[in-house]
């Protein structure tokens, strides 16, 4: 299916390193990944209007992911987030599940946890 629009996912983390990671394993699931080190260069890219889920670490320096994701909500309330952090915080974890969150996933993760809840965030996205 040469026409098909792959879904571009963003991933927004301050390490290089994870950011290169999710990029591999977006691209090789079938996903257009778009990568940004911070909060801010995410929201000044354009790329909010297009993406179709956004993956986001919490501690960043600037905006921290809770806040990005308070960003995301005014302009794309129904925008699947999904977070990941490398620090275990309950409180931060259910603030962001409270706040709309499809997921919290603690690094390392598994990477196929990260693609059944990118996949299961866009299937529910899709529902009418």
């Amino acid at each position: 299916m040469a026409n098909e629009v792959m879904p571009i996912v963003a991933a927004v983390d301050d390490d290089f390193r994870v950011r290169q990671s999710i990029a591999s394993l977006l691209e090789s699931a079938g996903y257009a990944p778009v990568v940004f080190s911070c909060a801010e260069e995410f929201l000044a890219s354009g790329a909010l209007s297009a993406a179709t889920c956004v993956i986001t670490d919490v501690r960043m320096p600037g905006m921290d992911g809770i806040e990005l994701q308070r960003r995301i909500r005014l302009d794309r309330p129904a925008l699947p987030v999904i977070f990941m952090s490398a620090h275990y915080n309950t409180d931060t974890r259910q603030t962001a599940i409270d706040e709309g969150a499809v997921d919290f996933l603690y690094k390392p993760f598994d990477p196929t946890d990260l693609l059944k809840t990118i996949q299961s965030a866009l299937s529910c996205g899709r529902e009418k």
